[in-house]
């Protein structure tokens, strides 16, 4: 009998094709950087090189009169930005664009830091003068490695923060076998395909058209209305397409609001496009992280105890914070539990969520030290795991909405081939290289958020979706489109037409979290459902359950039919604990000469629900995965502490794995729908798809070589060294 037949899991079809793949590969897909508005003006920085103090003098003369330079900002001559005007105090967030505010005062917060911005009729020109814009500075002391301050770590502000501690955590200390481990996860920036860029439009004194890269035109608009103090309904922003983000536009950057000043300065349209070093200094980046975990555990495998710390870094004029220690309080069956989370400012711009926020910094240490727990008991990864099993939540006591996780378990080991491991490491060459299996595991909250969608039957049969979500790649428009059509069983794919990106269109949530199929799909689906309730009442008892919709309309002699449906989470969501899980195997292969690691064979297991859309589905587990294997391997962003500046700020430097690096990737997906969540039986993927795979690896590589490291990047000189 076939995995799938005993896992009875429900027919698995290929989905829909991508509903934007034609214009995206057309090139008619259209970018924020892409519209064209009359009268076009162009904006480029000139940027701190020191990384603390205060601008002693900043002449921008030659700048000015650069050829086609229109304007040249800095603190001293920058309109004021009305919700920026917060009484002076540097350490209240504005109402708009995030706490730290450009163009208002001397101070450098960090290197890199805009200091000028230069507005001219081409791009070409604008670059140009923003080289002729000359600062001296008064230099302090700066300090930007996060490893030498870790002791002026502190818990953020907030409840939510506090220490947590379940039993007695410090029982680990006389547990039969005990480990003590630390672990380091660097700076790893966004790095999108397409750069972050915006063009500001004022088309009267209070009314914007704004173009933006960003993942949710609702929150931008909403940000950008309250730091210009204007209705939000003036504020059109739109994002129709998004080049990959993966955390980068979850907010309203400081570079957003000075464009839309800077527009209404100079009365013509302003579009500004960060330069790839510019996305290192200016639009977030993964937290540097340091943790440690201390484990206790009986002889045959039972944890007794875990205590897991972790101090990140984050600005030296704003808290970033996320969810780094959560995953360890609940995903093992564990009476003891202790977490503590800490943060410590530097000198650099503030963090931003990535992809998997802390989630995947935090599984790195947890999967990588229940890996080592194993090795030290002689026992199988997975068999310590399944003894472990959490069969409800340890955290609250509610029951899982649905758990799949040893199936996922047994489906991955299945494919990976995992009866070939060894549980010594060093144990299996092949033509020279060591060979070695690693298993680590993601998990991430399944919830559903607010949502309004307006569904429309159109007189020639088309029905029209509209809300104001953005799409990052992840095939939001795909997805959408699956979920009508098996409302509307009787109306083909190409006859169902989702709008989205623009925030005149009902509101919608910023897309992130793994929220959006849960969330907006529910509300697709509500609406979906609406309307054809609404159509069964202009026909009468007598209608069929798929009628022919177009003539219905011609027959009431209705130009259209629509509905406008919000919807959410139920309240029996709050009875139960809902995630997603994730389990990642892989294979590689290690040269003992050069330390070179090779990804041989990666085998991804999603338990996310019924899988709605399957071809985007199996391309967000690949996506992930890929992340991942750049986490474990390549990625670093490297700062020279002397100078506080970045060294390997472009893709030449910042290493991404590319198809060399790659093998082919297996998607294996449970496929259980959990209705709980949703009326689709749907949970988010796009996080666990990235969550516990550089463990993953990291445990392959140890179990190759028999070394083991506890700091990403795993690079040859960590491996020879």
């Amino acid at each position: 009998m076939k995995q799938q037949e005993l896992l009875n899991i429900p027919p698995f079809t290929e989905g829909i094709d991508r509903v934007d793949g034609r214009l995206k590969v057309t090139g008619a897909a259209k970018y924020a950087a892409e519209f064209e508005v009359p009268g076009m003006t162009y904006a480029v920085f000139a940027n701190s090189t020191i990384t603390k103090g205060t601008i002693k003098t900043i002449d921008i003369k030659a700048a000015e009169k650069a050829p086609g330079v229109l304007a040249v900002f800095t603190y001293l001559n920058a309109p004021k930005v009305p919700g920026y005007e917060t009484g002076g105090d540097p350490s209240k967030p504005p109402s708009g664009g995030g706490p730290l505010k450009l163009f208002v005062d001397n101070t450098v917060k960090y290197n890199g830091q805009p200091v000028a911005m230069v507005i001219a009729d081409s791009f070409e020109r604008a670059t140009y003068a923003a080289s002729l814009v000359k600062a001296e500075y008064n230099k302090e002391a700066h300090q930007t490695d996060t490893s030498k301050v870790l002791d002026k770590a502190a818990t953020p502000k907030g409840s939510r923060f506090a220490d947590y501690k379940r039993g007695t955590p410090d029982d680990w200390q006389s547990a039969p076998v005990k480990l003590e481990t630390e672990y380091v996860v660097p700076i790893d920036v966004h790095n999108p395909m397409e750069l972050s860029a915006i063009i500001a439009h004022w088309t009267a004194d209070d009314k914007l058209t704004v173009y933006d890269k960003t993942q949710g035109v609702k929150s931008t608009q909403n940000a950008i209305a309250q730091a210009f103090k204007l209705p939000p309904d003036n504020v059109q922003v739109t994002a129709k397409f998004v080049g990959g983000a993966f955390g980068n536009a979850l907010r309203t950057w400081p570079h957003e609001i000075a464009a839309v000043m800077a527009a209404k300065q100079v009365k013509r349209p302003v579009k500004l496009v960060l330069t790839r070093e510019m996305q290192f200094y200016t639009v977030g980046y993964r937290p540097y992280t340091w943790q440690k975990i201390n484990v206790g555990a009986t002889a045959d495998g039972k944890l007794t105890s875990i205590v897991h710390e972790a101090r990140a870094q984050t600005s030296s004029f704003e808290e970033f914070t996320e969810g780094t220690v959560n995953m360890t309080r609940f995903m093992y069956a564990c009476p003891n539990v202790g977490t503590i989370y800490k943060i410590t400012p530097v000198d650099v711009n503030t963090p931003t969520w990535m992809r998997g926020p802390g989630e995947a910094t935090g599984a790195f240490a947890l999967e990588s030290a229940i890996d080592e727990l194993a090795d030290k008991l002689n026992m199988d990864p997975i068999e310590l795991r399944i003894r472990n099993h959490a069969d409800i939540d340890p955290q609250n006591g509610k029951p899982f909405s649905t758990k799949y996780l040893k199936e996922a378990y047994q489906m991955g080991a299945d494919k990976i081939g995992w009866q070939n491991r060894k549980n010594k490491p060093r144990s299996v060459q092949e033509n020279g290289w060591l060979i070695g299996y690693g298993m680590g595991s993601g998990v991430f909250g399944a919830g559903r958020g607010r949502a309004t969608v307006k569904a429309t039957m159109q007189s020639d049969g088309t029905l029209l979706l509209q809300t104001a979500v953005t799409d990052i790649g992840v095939g939001t428009g795909t997805a959408m489109t699956q979920i009508a059509s098996e409302v509307f069983t009787g109306i083909p794919v190409s006859k169902i037409k989702f709008e989205l990106g623009d925030s005149s269109l009902p509101p919608s949530p910023t897309q992130g979290g793994s929220m959006i199929t849960s969330t907006v799909g529910g509300a697709v689906h509500d609406a979906c459902i609406a309307l054809k309730e609404k159509f069964q009442q202009l026909i009468g008892n007598g209608g069929t359950d798929k009628p022919d919709y177009a003539q219905v309309l011609k027959d009431k002699n209705l130009p259209q039919l629509d509905v406008t449906i919000t919807s959410s989470g139920s309240s029996e969501m709050r009875n139960f604990s809902s995630y997603s899980y994730s389990v990642h195997f892989v294979q590689v292969k290690v040269h003992p000469k050069t330390g070179v690691v090779r990804v041989n064979k990666v085998v991804s297991v999603a338990d996310s629900g019924h899988i709605v859309s399957p071809k985007t589905a199996r391309s967000q587990v690949i996506g992930g995965a890929i992340g991942g294997i750049g986490m474990a391997l390549m990625e670093e962003g490297v700062i020279d502490h002397r100078f506080g500046r970045y060294v390997n700020a472009d893709l030449a430097g910042y290493h991404v794995p590319v198809h060399a690096d790659i093998p082919q990737i297996e998607a294996l997906f449970v496929n259980k729908p959990d209705y709980k969540v949703n009326p689709m039986g749907a949970k988010g993927m796009g996080e666990i798809a990235l969550i516990g795979m550089s463990a993953a690896v990291a445990n392959a590589v140890y179990n190759a070589t028999g070394k083991r490291i506890r700091e990403l990047p795993i690079t040859p000189d960590k491996l020879l060294g």
